[in-house]
């Protein structure tokens, strides 16, 4: 986690944003996170760990950690945006409609499927993203 919330710091660096203590605070809150917590879930744990952070710094930190290319922004329907580290391998997402949980998931049949389907139509796939809205059997 050290080494995930240092390497934040370096990209906040890198687009010239001073990397103040709260901003700290909450790079670690952000690499602790192993889930797809919102801006407003991140806010709140930084707030527990007594980072003292404004809900816009939140904000404004998130979009500086995109634009460096080390978080991602996930956007579900209905949901506010999620964040994710942006170096991790390929997955895919499912939602839980009735709870909001973020499955991640991969499956080699599928990729080689979508693979086939780009190929059969004259394409190659150079990026793409999967969600899958579920709900519990029995719910």
């Amino acid at each position: 986690m050290e080494n995930r919330a240092n390497q934040l710091e370096q990209a906040l660096r890198d687009a010239g944003v001073r990397v103040t203590r709260q901003r700290a605070a909450l790079l670690r809150v952000i690499a602790g996170s192993e889930d797809h917590p919102d801006a407003a879930e991140l806010h709140r744990r930084a707030e527990t760990a007594g980072a003292g952070v404004s809900l816009a710094t939140v904000y404004r930190t998130l979009t500086t950690l995109q634009t460096q290319g080390v978080i991602d922004k996930l956007e579900f329907q209905g949901e506010p945006a999620r964040w994710e580290a942006a170096d991790q391998r390929h997955h895919d997402h499912m939602i839980d409609v009735d709870t909001g949980e973020v499955v991640e998931f991969t499956d080699d049949r599928i990729e080689r499927l979508q693979a086939e389907i780009a190929a059969e139509m004259g394409y190659e796939i150079v990026h793409h993203r999967l969600e899958l809205y579920v709900r519990r059997r029995g719910a």
